[in-house]
């Protein structure tokens, strides 16, 4: 039994050229595989906040003010999308004006190592070193596969090369290929706050009711004004001041008409 050691020779043993002797079969029917999935320590990459204020909605639109003063509009907006606000969910058709709402999106990835290992057993029929070995399968079909260079062997507990590989050995050959992955997951939070309710007063403050004063109605039998009185002037005043003065410059000319008669004569 012939133990392969290297890895290297693992990974090209099996990649190679498949050139069959006798009737040719898939290789993949004479190689076992087995996978296994090894999973690392999460790391968060990034965290996202997004805050706003509804403060337009209409139908399946809504209008936010974000947390930077800007103005976003949100068009088609489904219904399945929910923000819990107060321990209950709200979607469009239930969201108000002035609620205030937050989406919290974090970003993690997870690596991982996927480990395949496949295994194939035969007798070796012909090798050409150092970079072919023909092997007869257990289904008695011989298949041709390439051997790195620089490739070494453990025979018996002693290391050897290609050259080392003889016809009728029974050769056991492993590949072993290891896969890094990283699994991105993106959770997304939303949360939300409903609008204020008005302040309730203080105690003891006093409430400014507004009530409407009735109009006094006027005395049975007087009938209404039609019009309101015009505003005195000071122009009948003037009227009486001016015949005043007419009629006493009148009284003083006669005076001095009688007063030159009397000495004249």
């Amino acid at each position: 039994m012939l133990a392969i050691a290297s890895q290297t020779f693992l990974r090209n043993l099996l990649s190679g050229v498949v050139l069959s002797i006798a009737v040719s079969l898939p290789l993949a029917a004479q190689v076992q595989t087995s996978t296994t999935v090894t999973h690392g320590t999460p790391k968060t990459k990034s965290v996202t906040v997004e805050r706003g204020e509804i403060v337009a909605i209409s139908g399946n639109s809504v209008v936010i003010k974000m947390e930077d003063g800007t103005l976003k509009e949100f068009d088609n907006v489904p219904e399945s999308t929910t923000f819990m606000v107060d321990g209950q969910p709200v979607n469009i058709k239930t969201a108000q004006v002035g609620m205030k709402l937050e989406k919290q999106t974090v970003t993690t990835t997870t690596p991982k190592v996927v480990t395949t290992v496949e295994t194939v057993t035969g007798k070796v029929w012909h090798v050409s070193p150092p970079n072919s070995v023909i092997l007869t399968l257990e289904n008695g079909q011989n298949q041709e596969f390439k051997i790195p260079q620089g490739q070494k062997f453990m025979v018996d507990g002693k290391e050897t090369d290609a050259w080392g590989l003889k016809k009728g050995m029974n050769v056991t050959a492993t590949r072993v290929t290891e896969v890094p992955e990283a699994v991105l997951a993106v959770q997304v939070q939303r949360t939300g706050s409903a609008p204020p309710a008005p302040a309730a007063p203080q105690p003891g403050q006093p409430i400014l009711v507004a009530a409407a004063v009735p109009t006094a109605a006027p005395a049975a039998g007087e009938p209404a004004p039609t019009a309101l009185p015009k505003t005195a002037s000071y122009m009948p005043l003037i009227g009486v001041l001016g015949a005043l003065f007419c009629a006493l410059s009148l009284l003083v000319m006669a005076v001095r008409t009688i007063s030159s008669r009397s000495t004249v004569s």
